[in-house]
């Protein structure tokens, strides 16, 4: 019997054996493997509890939108309305911010850039641009909210836009499109002799809050693709790629792409600033505007690769780089080779007054990545690396400026156009992160339908090898982006007490309703769970006025602690405003509808959320 067990046992061993010789997997590759997504997966675990390292700003493109993701977990923490109505904050609603869209209902949000102190974002101010409408926007950074939107005249589409110089003294809006000065209608025959592009240098009042137009720069009749502005020893310049300097009026794609090259516009801001200071300019619709071909100075153009996309200045100020759109190579320009072609007055030509500097003479070395296609779009680390993205061939390719050696690429899904490093526009990057802006996602996610989101990709760049480490979707369409040090930013979570602010109630028992004539003004309070528009009337949430009325409701969140938002909505109405911690919000409109409708608060609040209610009455006309 002994003997048996012993036997039976021998014969299970010897078949677990067997099987694990024959059906067994002894490669280490699955382990290495998942060790190798567990690390990953630690690289973007932010516990609970935890902040992320960095701020991401990613451009809402055609949405009219800010996207603000944090890095590295990719998460979205917020979307801020910027040029397009948003009816979750009720941006475009309240009084404020429905002056400022100006009757506008969506925007194209381009190439956002924050505001620098010695070359260094400084965590204050978010500047962007508005294609689709030609605006530019400053968002204040101490609450996520929009505080100015300026018209740009003369301009239509500020693609290239938003740069700002070292230590904000301006920011440039140089335009997409040209055409006549002042919009008016000119025959496309005439292209080359009425039709301008110009750009804008635009200033920020700080105490203001405001942005306004110093002076306008006529350049010739091209499109303005992308730009950057001058660090250290460039610091008084900037660079703006072109194309269509063929002045091509239809089927851009074939007559906008004839020549070899186009240029790159190297100008000296302080240059300009100081022709405006002597008056050597044009008033234009009431515009200070420079003409090249009258004042002479300041600006020059450097041939590039045809149909260039992005010009970037590589953090020490020295080099600034670009290349054609459908070229295999890059080009490394020096900003000192530049001034001594400036100096030697080592000019090919001229066009518009403009003079054309000897592309030998500023070129430092043309970088052609092995099978590399597409090159758009570059970005630096803390050691003075480049990073570019290769829109066709789908990869980012890490390269040395200072030899053209190639260093790394790694495959993205699919077609980045733009790339955005960690403090990368700034004259200390940081070196941690590179966030891929892909243009297609295709089938990196389940899927929604014909329509798909846009891809972000988060690279790790801290060792000699780039890795992708996460993927996220976002929504149309990241153009640009910025990432900033989380701990640069200081918001604030209640907006502290305005006693000076006449239309602010902070004590229920001062709530009222007071009527001017067929105006009705309401200084009402919103707490938790109720409103009170008038503290002495038998039904303090009620708001009651006659048809025709203008109305005008200035509402104060008295709830002063952090995450209580209130919202104030009325049916049917098509009206909903936010109203933030201590934050006294305006809202206006005609009563031109006889009857009843009940408002209520919109964000959840409290328990008693639900029973945050009132009515408007409107008494019909007799």
């Amino acid at each position: 019997m002994k003997k048996k067990v012993v036997s039976a046992i021998s014969g299970l061993a010897v078949g677990i054996l067997a099987s694990t010789v024959f059906f067994g997997n002894f490669s280490t590759e699955q382990t290495q493997s998942t060790a190798a997504a567990k690390t990953n997966a630690e690289k973007v675990y932010v516990p609970f509890g935890e902040k992320d390292e960095y701020y991401l700003f990613a451009s809402g493109g055609h949405s009219g939108q800010m996207f603000i993701y944090g890095v590295p977990s990719m998460r979205r923490i917020r979307t801020v309305p910027v040029f397009s109505l948003d009816s979750a904050t009720g941006y475009g609603w309240d009084k404020h911010t429905k002056e400022m869209l100006g009757g506008y209902t969506w925007g194209d949000l381009h190439h956002p850039a924050f505001s620098e102190t010695n070359g260094e974002y400084d965590g204050k101010y978010m500047f962007a641009t508005d294609v689709a409408n030609s605006r530019a926007a400053v968002m204040d950074l101490k609450t996520f909210t929009v505080k100015d939107i300026i018209n740009v005249p003369n301009t239509s589409g500020p693609h290239c836009a938003a740069f700002v110089t070292e230590n904000t003294e301006y920011l440039f809006l140089p335009t997409r499109f040209s055409v006549p000065l002042g919009n008016k209608y000119e025959s496309l025959d005439d292209y080359s002799e009425k039709y301008r592009g110009v750009m804008s240098a635009v200033t920020f009042d700080e105490k203001k809050q405001k942005l306004s137009i110093a002076y306008q720069v006529a350049l010739p009749p091209w499109s303005y693709d992308l730009s950057d502005a001058g660090k250290k020893i460039s610091k008084d310049w900037a660079v703006i790629t072109t194309y269509n300097t063929e002045e091509a009026t239809t089927n851009l794609e074939i007559n906008a792409s004839k020549e070899d090259r186009d240029f790159i516009v190297l100008f000296n801001w302080k240059e300009l600033e100081k022709m405006v200071k002597e008056g050597k300019y044009d008033n234009v619709d009431g515009q200070k505007m420079i003409f090249p071909e009258k004042h002479k100075g300041a600006i020059y153009l450097v041939p590039v690769a045809k149909s260039p996309h992005g010009v970037d200045v590589t953090p020490d100020g020295k080099r600034f780089i670009a290349s054609g759109k459908l070229a295999p190579a890059l080009t490394v320009f020096s900003f000192e080779k530049a001034f001594k072609a400036i100096e030697n007055k080592d000019f090919v030509g001229e066009r518009n007054g403009i003079p054309i500097l000897r592309y030998e003479s500023v070129m430092e070395r043309e970088v052609n990545p092995e099978n590399a296609l597409g090159p758009l779009h570059t970005q630096f680390d803390d050691k003075g690396m480049a990073y570019t993205t290769m829109f066709i061939s789908s990869e980012i390719v890490k390269w040395d400026p200072n030899t053209g050696e190639v260093l790394d690429r790694v495959p993205v899904q699919y077609s980045p156009g733009h790339a955005v490093a960690a403090e990368g526009d700034t004259v200390s990057p940081d070196g941690k992160y590179l966030v891929s802006l892909n243009k297609l996602a295709k089938d990196s996610y389940l899927s929604v339908g014909p329509s798909h989101p846009e891809s972000m990709q988060l690279i790790d760049i801290s060792g000699e090898k780039m890795e992708v480490i996460q993927s996220a979707p976002v929504d149309p369409e990241p153009h640009y982006g910025q990432m900033i040090k989380a701990d640069k930013i200081k918001t604030i979570e209640v907006y502290e007490k305005d006693e000076k602010n006449p239309n602010a109630v902070y004590n229920q028992k001062d709530a009222r309703i007071v009527r001017k004539g067929n105006e009705v003004h309401v200084y009402g309070i919103a707490m938790r769970s109720k409103f009170i528009f008038d503290a002495k009337a038998k039904r303090p949430d009620v708001i009651e006025v006659n048809e025709g009325d203008k109305v005008v409701i200035h509402l104060t969140n008295i709830d002063l602690d952090e995450d209580i938002t209130h919202g104030f909505a009325i049916n049917k109405y098509d009206i909903n405003i936010e109203v933030q911690p201590g934050q006294t919000n305006t809202v206006e409109f005609v009563a031109d509808k006889p009857g009843t409708y009940p408002l209520y608060c919109t964000n959840f609040c409290s328990a008693l959320h639900q029973e945050m209610t009132g009515y408007l009455l409107v008494k019909p006309k007799q």
